[in-house]
């Protein structure tokens, strides 16, 4: 047998043994209680944290991108475009707290956000309501009903790249799903029903399809959908009398902060399960924490979300408490836990992770 295939078979046996240890993890009850019993004092969302640090997020955001886009000197506009990228970025992140918000936490939040960064940038709340929820259920995580998950270390080595690159086209796609699919299915119902269903959620499986919206949801779901597609029918019509620039560069940077987001979905798991339910535990070290030192993680996971692994045993703590609650889980398990298992140094120490994995992809 040639050494190669040795060497490739070896890798393979590995990766699957790695993922049936993965799947059958028994849940680690002491790190569960851990979790649970030292952060009962944390689990409050505070308007005195969210409410600034969205609203200054989104006003630098906006004021980087209408420099990028007035600027002259081509270094000054650039420098003003990354800065637009990184704050409304964050900005934008929040439409993750509002899908684990309680209803009655933090009045007028959730309107507030929508019409200040959801609705101009074409992600109104809706978009993750209602569908991230379905990536935290005990018995969806990992599998084809999860909206949220592909087997990704698993995949071809193309696939990669190919799931980076599609978010340069989130812009173009999400003004054409609100400025032209929206206006088409009031009047066309199978549209409708076919773009609610495959885009009307931030999904990664190809598979998911998305339920109608019920009750309240509904009618919240609607005025948002509503909004977003007006907002994106002047978009369209400010190149009659804006021309194409503003419109182009705005769309540059929308891009920028998508892609930047699909590379933080990139490290934000392993992505080792390749369909079976997993046990909480199991989820968990399936997930990334990348907690200081590192000295990026919180401009390239912000919001709380470099502790994404605690955030799936803890997903209705605050992103402001996610920090302590790691030092007191730390503390109380020390070194060598299972907690600790799930902490990784760096986002290019992860890209190279998954990268070697689907190098021994079937």
């Amino acid at each position: 047998m040639p050494a190669t295939q040795t060497i490739d078979g070896a890798a393979n046996a590995a990766q699957a043994a790695r993922r049936v240890a993965l799947a059958t993890t028994p849940d680690d009850k002491a790190m569960l209680r851990a979790a649970a019993e030292l952060t009962r004092d944390i689990n409050q969302a505070r308007p005195g944290v969210y409410w600034p640090d969205m609203l200054l997020s989104a006003g630098i955001g906006y004021a980087a991108l209408a420099g990028a886009i007035l600027i002259d000197n081509t270094l000054l506009a650039v420098a003003s475009g990354v800065v637009a990228v990184l704050t409304l970025y964050r900005a934008l992140l929040f439409i993750h707290e509002i899908s684990h918000l309680h209803r009655n936490a933090l009045p007028g939040f959730r309107t507030a956000w929508n019409a200040l960064v959801g609705v101009p940038m074409l992600t109104p709340s809706f978009m993750y309501e209602g569908v991230h929820t379905l990536h935290h259920a005990r018995t969806r995580y990992g599998t084809v009903e999860d909206p949220e998950y592909l087997p990704l270390a698993l995949m071809k080595p193309w696939s990669l790249p190919a799931f980076l690159l599609i978010a340069l086209l989130a812009p173009p796609a999400l003004i054409i799903r609100f400025g032209i699919l929206t206006p088409l299915g009031a009047i066309i119902p199978p549209l409708r029903k076919f773009t609610w269903e495959r885009f009307s959620a931030l999904a990664i499986n190809p598979a998911f399809r998305r339920r109608p919206a019920e009750g309240e949801m509904k009618r919240r779901f609607f005025w948002q959908e509503a909004g977003a597609s007006v907002w994106a029918l002047v978009l369209i019509a400010s190149i009659f009398l804006l021309g194409w620039r503003p419109l182009l560069i705005a769309m540059a940077i929308m891009s920028g902060v998508a892609v930047l987001n699909q590379l933080r979905t990139l490290v934000a798991h392993l992505w080792e399960n390749e369909g079976e339910a997993m046990t909480v535990t199991g989820q968990y070290l399936d997930s990334v924490n990348v907690p200081p030192p590192s000295p990026f993680a919180a401009l390239w996971a912000p919001v709380g979300l470099r502790y994404h692994a605690l955030h799936h045993l803890l997903p209705s703590l605050p992103y402001h408490s996610l920090g302590e609650a790691h030092k007191r889980i730390c503390v109380e398990l020390g070194e060598g836990s299972t907690y600790h298992r799930s902490s990784y140094t760096s986002m290019t120490m992860l890209v190279i992770r998954i990268a070697r994995s689907t190098m021994g992809a079937r």
